[in-house]
């Protein structure tokens, strides 16, 4: 008796639960269907952060690993608690802008325990989520900008004031910006809106910009631009950076089918397919042009391509078919390859080629998707482009020089040699 009175009160629960859509009870099933997704996909988001740090390791000395695992640990634990204390509201202003459509700074997550948690009330059947669901898929993206910089920066930066940087970038720079495209701003009120599906300019490319701007104040690796030219300063190990590739790639389902903010099936089947494409032609161009190029198949190249073409069709994954997802990421896997070599040609290094892989990448894609879809204007994608690039230059560039003046940003030379993980933390990555 007991177990059937607890079975009859379960589907009290339920039939109520199902009453308190109102309208949209018929569609309580895609509902919740929508919602377990959502959570699927920002846990796939967090895989990338892994991604990253096994790539960015495999990729530098090993001597610096430690280091690099510890930003990254750093990273995603600032963004998340920085995210609830400030950037969602900042990140998603509503009528909360201090200048309406370009500057919207709030305090922490609040009030997201109501109906909007069990209903369609937060935003209907066409963002099939709840107001927690919606923060933690966001929160997921939002320390990706940081992560794009410690890769460019990695080798030489004083650990404390990345960290200072990192938290002020993700909790205030990234959101801000944004917050012109997603949470109502100026781009979105263009004539015709500025189109970045999941972000190959406001996360990829503002990160990419962000990267060149403190690499610029940071200066390249001793020894890495000598008179004979550049010095090759290879990784330590090719495994683990293939390792956090693959992580990234399959990260990315999450990263563009979560954008779709629902379990839609087509336009969710359409953003798997797509990302797939690109991703593989990126891969395949960056191999055969590093062949020409470089007269060897390099696998660094062939990393780096698979994340060009990634980058290429994070713009447009839902609104280009098949061949155009091709041809852009097949484009990407050009661009990445000579954007690398150009950015050492003029002596600006970038260990992991995280500028050239979502900067330029971000550019590229965030472009091309208006010539495969005449719904959407090139003008109003250069506009964007450039005032988000802009934007995340200026404000990296400025908060990297202060903290420059304040506590330095640079290991001294005896601890850049020594390595960073005995400088910085006292403990290396490998005993042998």
């Amino acid at each position: 008796m007991a177990s059937t009175a607890f079975g009859q009160e379960q589907d009290a629960d339920y039939v109520a639960l199902v009453e308190a859509q109102g309208d949209a009870a018929y569609a309580f099933d895609f509902f919740t269907t929508s919602m377990l997704w959502t959570c699927i996909a920002a846990a796939m988001v967090f895989i990338m952060h892994l991604g990253f740090a096994t790539l960015e390791a495999g990729l530098t000395q090993k001597k610096n690993t430690v280091n690099i695992l510890f930003k990254n640990v750093w990273i995603i634990s600032i963004g998340l608690l920085t995210y609830a204390l400030m950037g969602f509201n900042t990140h998603y202003p509503v009528d909360s802008w201090q200048i309406p459509g370009i500057l919207g700074i709030n305090g922490p997550i609040s009030g997201l325990g109501g109906g909007e948690n069990d209903t369609f009330a937060y935003g209907g059947t066409a963002l099939a989520m709840t107001a927690y669901g919606d923060f933690i898929f966001q929160a997921m993206f939002a320390a990706t900008a940081a992560t794009i910089v410690s890769g460019a920066i990695a080798e030489r930066a004083k650990l404390g004031t990345f960290m200072i940087y990192s938290t002020i970038l993700v909790a205030v720079g990234y959101t801000v910006a944004g917050s012109w495209h997603w949470g109502g701003g100026w781009l979105s009120s263009l004539k015709v809106p500025f189109k970045d599906f999941a972000g190959s300019t406001v996360v990829h490319g503002f990160g990419g910009a962000a990267a060149l701007a403190a690499v610029l104040i940071l200066g390249p690796r001793k020894g890495k631009y000598t008179a004979a030219g550049v010095k090759p300063i290879l990784g330590h190990s090719m495994p683990l950076a293939a390792i956090g590739v693959f992580l990234l790639f399959f990260g990315w389902f999450g990263f563009n089918g979560g954008s779709v903010l629902s379990a839609a099936p087509g336009p969710l089947g359409l953003v798997f397919v797509t990302t797939a494409l690109a991703a593989a032609a990126g891969a395949l161009t960056s191999i055969f042009t590093s062949m020409i190029v470089l007269k060897k198949p390099d696998f660094s190249m062939a990393l780096n391509g698979i994340l060009a073409g990634l980058v290429s069709i994070t713009a447009g994954a839902d609104v280009v078919g098949p061949w155009a997802a091709v041809a852009m990421g097949a484009v990407g896997g050009v661009i990445v390859v000579f954007s690398i070599l150009f950015f050492d040609k003029i002596k600006i290094d970038d260990p992991v080629g995280a500028i050239s892989v979502h900067g330029i990448c971000g550019i590229w894609g965030t472009l091309s998707l208006a010539f495969f879809n005449t719904e959407f204007s090139i003008v109003s994608q250069l506009i964007g482009i450039v005032g988000v690039y802009a934007f995340a230059f200026v404000f990296s560039f400025a908060l990297f020089f202060i903290l420059k003046l304040i506590m330095g940003v640079r290991v001294s030379e005896e601890e850049e040699a020594e390595g960073l993980d005995v400088a910085e933390h006292g403990i290396p990555a490998y005993t042998e």
